[in-house]
C-alpha cells in the first residue's frame, strides 16, 4: 500500500518551511485542529496518523514492529522520504517527541530541527533520574488501562488537559476510537520505553515546550531533556496539563512563532 494512504498523510498550508506534526498516545492528527489554521498560514504542514491510530490502515499494525518506538520512527522517515519534502521541522507531542528523536538520530539529513512538546524520555524513576513515576505506579497505570480501557480514558483525559472539561471530553473520545488491543500494546510500549541514551546524540536545533503542572511529564523531566541535548532551548508555558495544543492553542502557536525557524 502507498505510504501516504497507510499513514493517512495530509498536507496543507503555504511557505518554504515544512512542519511535520506528530500526535501523542491515544490521539490522531485531529488533535492539531485548533492550531492548524494559524500554522498553515506561514508553513507547509504535514499531518499523519501513527499506525493503529486515527484513520491509518490498521491492518499494518504489527506488534513486533511496533514493540518499540523504533517502528514508529521508521514510519516517520518513510513518510518524509515518500513526500520528498525534507528537511522538516518535526513537532512531536508526548511519546512522539521521542519518536522524533529516534528518527532524527537515524536520518538527521531529513530534519531541520525538532520541537519536543511535553516530552519524557523515561517515565520511571531510575537511580538519580526522576521520571515522575515508580515502576509499581506505571504497572498500576497499565493494569488499570488493560482492565477497563474506556473507564481509564475517561479518568485520565481531564488530567492530561489540565481539567479543561471540554478538551478532556475530546481527548477521551479520541482514546476510545482506538482498537483496545492496540491501545493496550501501545500504552505498554509508551510507558515502559527508555530513550534517555538517544538525547545526547541529537545534533540538530531543538525546542522543548514544557507545561506547568504536567503530571505526566513533570518540569524536572523537561529540564533533564534540556540538559541532555546540547544547545537546546527550553520554553516553559503558562498553561497546565500535558496537551498545550488542545488547551492553550494561542500560547502554543505564539511559542512556535517566537522560536521558529530553529537554529543552533
Amino acid at each position: 500500500m502507498n505510504i501516504i494512504t497507510r499513514n493517512n498523510v495530509k498536507i496543507s498550508g503555504a511557505g518554504e518551511e515544512v512542519l511535520m506534526l506528530s500526535h501523542g498516545y491515544g490521539c490522531s492528527q485531529k488533535m492539531w485542529s485548533l492550531v492548524l489554521p494559524e500554522l498553515e498560514k506561514t508553513h507547509r504542514v504535514v499531518l499523519f496518523d501513527h499506525i493503529g491510530s486515527g484513520a491509518s490502515e490498521v491492518a499494518y499494525y504489527d506488534k513486533v514492529k511496533y514493540g518499540s518506538l523504533n517502528g514508529y520512527a521508521e514510519d516517520v522517515i518513510e513518510v518524509i522520504q515518500e513526500l520528498g519534502i525534507g528537511p522538516v521541522t518535526f513537532v512531536g507531542h508526548s511519546v512522539s517527541a521521542m519518536i522524533g528523536v529516534s528518527a532524527a538520530n537515524k536520518r538527521p539529513d531529513l530534519f531541520r530541527g525538532l520541537v519536543l512538546v511535553t516530552p519524557s524520555p523515561c517515565y520511571v524513576n531510575t537511580g538519580d533520574y526522576v521520571g515522575g513515576f515508580t515502576r509499581d505506579a506505571i504497572e498500576g497505570l497499565i493494569h488499570s488501562l488493560e482492565a477497563n480501557f474506556a473507564e481509564w480514558a475517561r479518568a485520565i483525559a481531564p488530567v492530561l488537559t489540565g481539567n479543561d472539561s471540554q478538551q478532556g471530553q475530546v481527548l477521551a473520545e479520541s482514546f476510545c476510537q482506538i482498537r483496545p488491543d492496540i491501545a493496550k500494546h501501545f500504552a505498554r510500549v509508551t510507558f515502559t520505553s527508555d530513550s534517555r541514551s538517544e538525547l545526547p546524540k541529537i545534533d540538530l536545533p531543538v525546542l522543548i515546550l514544557q507545561c506547568t503542572d504536567d503530571v505526566i511529564a513533570p518540569e524536572g523531566v523537561g529540564s533533564y531533556v534540556h540538559r541532555q541535548i546540547k544547545g537546546s532551548r527550553l520554553v516553559k508555558l503558562m498553561c497546565t496539563g500535558h496537551c498545550p495544543h488542545l488547551t492553550a492553542p494561542k500560547e502554543f502557536v505564539e511559542a512556535l512563532r517566537l522560536h521558529l525557524p530553529l537554529s543552533l
